[in-house]
């Protein structure tokens, strides 16, 4: 019952965190200069150049500025226009895009979704496959050939910045240059011919066009979560209760693997609940650097653009999947360890 009650009250908590990060957020939306009231007025003056001021060219008189502002919304105060936007406009998803007038938010997010969905789900699947056993190897290789040579590995990788990274990858096994191997595409989420391929052809070919960019998005986690997997479960086995579990005569495969990895993966748990928000995520570098049309990318070209509607549509379903992914990671605690309760 006292589990009930903290989940419970914890998804009550999601509506007030969730309004007072989006409303920071919109709030300072709208006193940031080069918005779209400020990119028609030099529209219509004929400038097309959004660096330049807004003072040359054709005066706009005060009354076509306030219906300007009118049209956009901004003649009425912030918290009537954050209501509109929550409620009526549906977090903004109704709206239409200011960078493409005739495609509502939805549209776009619905359009770039699919190619972050693959993106970051394969990189946390393969991220978790990969470093836990690694972790427990490292844990009952401590202090080996083995566990010296993947600590350098792992940290070798970790200091590499994941954009760095992928512009050696992209030189070396991409073709780009005379000497480097054309082993992988260059740039895109799939081929031209992508649509004429079979189920078959159509999964090798994406999954072609990802290795490389999921290969970068994983590199930075690696040393984290190995080594905490490492460290949490060399802490287990020093426990009482597995040394007790020895002293009984039973195996050492038998108390690591029947009792201390279970305790020892409470604290992995912790990143079980980002997977709701990897799916929506995306890494900007790296979509930069490949060329890959994610939610990253669409988030840079709503932020250079002064696309409010579309930066908030996204930073809204972000900021909701991000709050109800921390209670899903409080869940995994109590699946993996019955005995946590949540009393104060």
């Amino acid at each position: 019952m006292d589990r009930i009650s903290y989940f419970i009250r914890r998804l009550l908590l999601v509506v007030p965190t969730f309004i007072g990060i989006t409303f920071v957020c919109f709030a300072i939306c709208q006193f940031v200069p080069g918005g779209p009231v400020e990119q028609t007025l030099i529209r219509m003056r004929g400038l097309g150049d959004t660096t330049r001021g807004a003072s040359s060219g054709p005066a706009i008189s005060a009354e076509q500025r306030k219906a300007i502002e009118a049209h956009f919304g901004f003649d009425k105060p912030i918290p009537q226009r954050y209501w509109k936007w929550l409620v009526t406009d549906r977090m903004g998803l109704a709206v239409e895009s200011y960078l493409y007038p005739n495609k509502t938010v939805w549209q776009m997010i619905n359009q770039r979704f699919p190619v972050s969905l693959i993106f970051g789900l394969t990189g946390f699947v393969l991220t978790y496959l990969v470093c836990i056993p690694l972790g427990i190897a490292k844990a009952l290789r401590h202090g080996s050939g083995f566990d010296v040579a993947s600590s350098a590995l792992v940290f070798t990788g970790y200091a590499i910045p994941a954009f760095a990274f992928g512009m050696l990858l992209k030189t070396f096994l991409c073709g780009t240059h005379d000497f480097a191997l054309d082993w992988f595409p260059v740039s895109g989420f799939h081929s031209p011919n992508h649509d004429q391929l079979s189920a078959g052809g159509r999964m090798l070919d994406v999954a072609h066009h990802m290795f490389l960019p999921v290969l970068c998005y994983m590199i930075g986690n690696f040393a984290v979560l190995t080594l905490l997997v490492k460290n949490s479960l060399l802490e287990q086995i020093s426990q009482d209760y597995v040394r007790t579990v020895l002293a009984k005569g039973g195996s050492l495969r038998r108390a690591v693997w029947g009792h201390a990895l279970r305790n020892a993966l409470i604290p992995v748990a912790t990143g079980f609940g980002s997977i709701l928000g990897v799916m929506f995520a995306g890494s900007v570098l790296i979509e930069k650097v490949f060329e890959i049309p994610g939610m990253g990318l669409l988030s840079l070209e709503a932020i250079i653009t002064r696309d409010y509607m579309l930066f908030m549509g996204i930073l809204g379903l972000t900021a909701l999947l991000g709050l109800l992914g921390r209670i899903l990671s409080d869940f995994c605690y109590v699946l993996i360890d019955p005995r946590i309760t949540f009393h104060r």
